[in-house]
């Protein structure tokens, strides 16, 4: 099976402690960290019912109905509770900012 260097960047939801959900890219290396350096990272202030959940937006990716802020190229956060990987269907609607129209 191959995997993936642990330097390539990969996208990821990311929690926090302080409720905080987050898109953007990290490095396989990330996956156990407590802090982690977000690269295109957005912030998901509200997701819609049609996503149940936080790993919705991780395999579905948001919606029109969704808020999500724009992306800063890096943004670390501190605190993290979570790392969840991403479907390639979610990072295209991710991506494509459906919330900007």
């Amino acid at each position: 099976m191959w995997k993936k260097a642990a330097t390539e960047r990969m996208p990821y939801l990311v929690t926090t402690e302080h409720k905080g959900v987050f898109f953007g890219y990290g490095t396989k290396a990330d996956r156990q960290a407590t802090t982690i350096d977000l690269e295109d990272c957005r912030m998901c202030t509200y997701w819609s019912p049609d996503m149940r959940g936080v790993f919705g937006l991780a395999t579905r990716g948001p919606d029109s109905r969704c808020k999500i802020g724009p992306a800063v190229s890096v943004h670390t956060l501190h605190d993290v509770t979570s790392i969840a990987s991403v479907t390639e269907d979610a990072v295209k609607r991710w991506e494509s900012e459906p919330w900007a129209l």
